[in-house]
C-alpha cells in the first residue's frame, strides 16, 4: 500500500516537472520570436527611409486643382460659415447692397422711367408750369421720372421757385421714388435761368471765357462755381449743367462762343475742373459738357447736325483733353453732345447715340465709370433724322444711362419697355444704368 502511495507520489511530480519545464521553453521561444519580429520591423523601416531618400514620392494633385484652362472664380469661403466648404459671393459695400435691394424693390416701368430727365412742362403738360400741386404728382405717380429740368419759363420769383421744387421733392418722397434730379443750367454769362431775373438777388458772373481772362483765373473759376452752387441749393436745385468744357477752336464756331473757357485744352481742363469743384462743394452736382466737344464745329445742334473733321489724333491733342481730365479726376456727368466725329466712327451718328464715342472712347479708353446723359433730343439735330423710339434705343445701346428731353414722354418709354421685352435691349442693360443713377442720387441724401 505505501509502496503504491510512493510510486503514485513520485509520478505527479514528475508530470509536475515537465509541464514547468514545458511552459519555460515556450515563454523562451515566445520571448525570441518577440524580439526577433521587432528587429525585423526595424530592419524594414530603415529599407524604407533608405529607399525613399534615393527616390522622391511623386505629387499627387490635390482634388480642388483646377483644369490648366478654367478660370479662377473670385470667391471665398466666408469666416461666418458654420460649414467651412461652403462658398459665398464677395461681400459688397453697404450702398452696393442699398442700390441693389432698391433695384430689386423697382417694377420694369420704374426703372426705365428713372432714366429720364424731362422738362417741367413735358412731365405736367401744362405750358410754363411755375407751381407743383396734383398735376405734378399724378404726373410723377404716371411717370417716375429721375429728374426734372427748368427753364426761365418756370421761374418767377425765390418764394415760387422755392415752393415748386419743394413740393416737387415731397411728392417724389411720398411716392416712394428715388430722390429727383432737380436740373437747371446756370452756366454764368449768357446763359443763366436765375441770374437773369431781377427778381432774385444773386451774385452775377460774366461768361467762362472772360472770368478765364482775369488775374488768377483758377480762383475766379473756383468761386464762381461756390457762389453759383450756394444760391441754386437755397432754392432747391441739385444739378446744375455746367461746367462747358469746350475746347473752342474754330473762329466760326456760334453754338459755344465764350460759353468756353477758350482755345487752350489745358486751361479749360483746368478751370472746368475748378469751377466744378466749387459746385460740388456748395452741394450741387456738375456736369461737363459737351462730349468730345463743340468747340470747332459751325453748326449749333439746336439748328442741325453738327461735325467734327478731326482724327482720334487730334481729338486726343485737344476737345478730347477737358473730358479725359475730367473723367480721371472722378467726374459725376459728362454730357454727350449731338456732335458726329465720322473720321472715328465711319458715319455720322451723333456722339449722344453713337456706341464708338460713349462706350469704345468715354468708357474704355479714357476710363469713365460715371454717368452719361445725353444732350436734349429736342434739337434739331436729332429730330431731324430720328424717331424718339429710334434715338432712345440708340443712346441706350451706346451706353448713355440718362435720357434728356426726349421729344414725347410716353413714346420714349414704350420704346424702351417693347425693346426689352423683345430682347432687343436686355433687361441688365436698364439695371446697369440704373445702379450707376441711383448710386449718384444716394450721394445727395
Amino acid at each position: 500500500m505505501n509502496r503504491n502511495s510512493e510510486k503514485h507520489k513520485k509520478i505527479v511530480r514528475q508530470r509536475i516537472m515537465t509541464a514547468v519545464i514545458t511552459l519555460l521553453i515556450l515563454g523562451v521561444v515566445s520571448v525570441g520570436i518577440y524580439y526577433a519580429a521587432q528587429i525585423l520591423l526595424m530592419k524594414a523601416k530603415e529599407q524604407q527611409q533608405k529607399t525613399a531618400e534615393k527616390e522622391p514620392v511623386p505629387q499627387v494633385a490635390e482634388e480642388t486643382e483646377k483644369p490648366e484652362n478654367e478660370p479662377e472664380i473670385d470667391w471665398y469661403v466666408s469666416e461666418n460659415e458654420a460649414d467651412p466648404d461652403t462658398v459665398s459671393a464677395p461681400e459688397i459695400s453697404q450702398e452696393d447692397q442699398k442700390v441693389k435691394e432698391l433695384i430689386e424693390s423697382m417694377s420694369l416701368d420704374e426703372r426705365i422711367c428713372q432714366l429720364f430727365i424731362v422738362k417741367a412742362d413735358d412731365l405736367t403738360g401744362v405750358e410754363n408750369t411755375t407751381a407743383a400741386r396734383d398735376a405734378t404728382k399724378a404726373a410723377l405717380e404716371k411717370y417716375p421720372v429721375g429728374g426734372i429740368i427748368y427753364f426761365e419759363a418756370n421761374i418767377i420769383d425765390p418764394d415760387q421757385l422755392g415752393e415748386m421744387l419743394k413740393n416737387t421733392s415731397e411728392f417724389a418722397k411720398e411716392l416712394g421714388m428715388p430722390p429727383l434730379f432737380l436740373c437747371i443750367d446756370e452756366e454764368n454769362g449768357s446763359i443763366t435761368r436765375i441770374a437773369s431775373n431781377d427778381k432774385f438777388d444773386v451774385p452775377r458772373f460774366p461768361s467762362m471765357y472772360d472770368m478765364s481772362l482775369s488775374d488768377n483765373a483758377a480762383d475766379t473759376v473756383y468761386d464762381a462755381g461756390l457762389k453759383t452752387g450756394s444760391y441754386l441749393k437755397e432754392y432747391g436745385f441739385n444739378l446744375n449743367f455746367a461746367p462747358v468744357a469746350d475746347v473752342v477752336t474754330s473762329s466760326e464756331n456760334s453754338a459755344i462762343g465764350t460759353r468756353s473757357f477758350g482755345a487752350e485744352p489745358d486751361e479749360v481742363s483746368k478751370l472746368s475742373l475748378q469751377y466744378a469743384k466749387g459746385l460740388e462743394e456748395s452741394g450741387i452736382i456738375p456736369c461737363f459738357k459737351h462730349f468730345p466737344g463743340l468747340g470747332d464745329t459751325e453748326t449749333d445742334t439746336h439748328l442741325g447736325l453738327a461735325s467734327t473733321r478731326k482724327t482720334e489724333k487730334e481729338l486726343d491733342d485737344s476737345g478730347f483733353i477737358p473730358f479725359a481730365n475730367a473723367a480721371e479726376n472722378g467726374a459725376k456727368l459728362i454730357m454727350a453732345g449731338h456732335i458726329s466725329a465720322p473720321l472715328l466712327t465711319g458715319d455720322d451718328t451723333p456722339s449722344s447715340l453713337s456706341d464708338v464715342m460713349i462706350n469704345a472712347i468715354l468708357r474704355e479708353k479714357m476710363g469713365y465709370d460715371g454717368v452719361v446723359i445725353t444732350d436734349s433730343l429736342q434739337m434739331k439735330s436729332v429730330t431731324d433724322n430720328y424717331t424718339v423710339p429710334e434715338a432712345v434705343k440708340m443712346a441706350i445701346k451706346a451706353g448713355a444711362d440718362i435720357i434728356l428731353m426726349p421729344e414725347d414722354l410716353e413714346s420714349a418709354v414704350n420704346a424702351l419697355k417693347d425693346a426689352v421685352k423683345t430682347g432687343e435691349i436686355k433687361e441688365e442693360r436698364i439695371d446697369d444704368s440704373l445702379q450707376r443713377i441711383l448710386k449718384l442720387k444716394l450721394s445727395l441724401q
